[in-house]
């Protein structure tokens, strides 16, 4: 089972590259709106973090739709490996947009 999930390796680093240089700015307001919100009064701290979810559903989706297109030109077995590898290399290199992308 290793050897085939190892197939998925370089054509989803690939597709994570891309996505950080494509989405190099959703990524740094991330990053900010997560400081924004840390740094936050307790009146604000609400709105705040509203702010840094919609941004990481934001990234979640595109994330998602980058996984999904790609799965639809494999077989239905192929495209559930090819999903799962993607789903735990975008858990082990973007943390913020992993916890819901099983979701979508």
């Amino acid at each position: 089972m290793r050897l085939r999930r190892a197939r998925f390796v370089d054509v989803i680093e690939r597709q994570l590259d891309l996505f950080q240089r494509e989405q190099r700015g959703l990524i740094d307001d991330c990053i900010a709106a997560e400081r924004s919100y840390n740094a936050a009064e307790r009146d604000e701290a609400e709105e705040r973090y509203g702010d840094y979810v919609d941004l990481v559903e934001t990234g979640t989706e595109v994330l998602a739709d980058l996984r999904d297109n790609f799965a639809q030109t494999l077989d239905e077995e192929d495209a559930e490996e090819y999903a799962d590898t993607f789903n735990r290399a975008v858990l082990k290199r973007f943390k913020r947009f992993a916890l819901e992308i099983e979701d979508r």
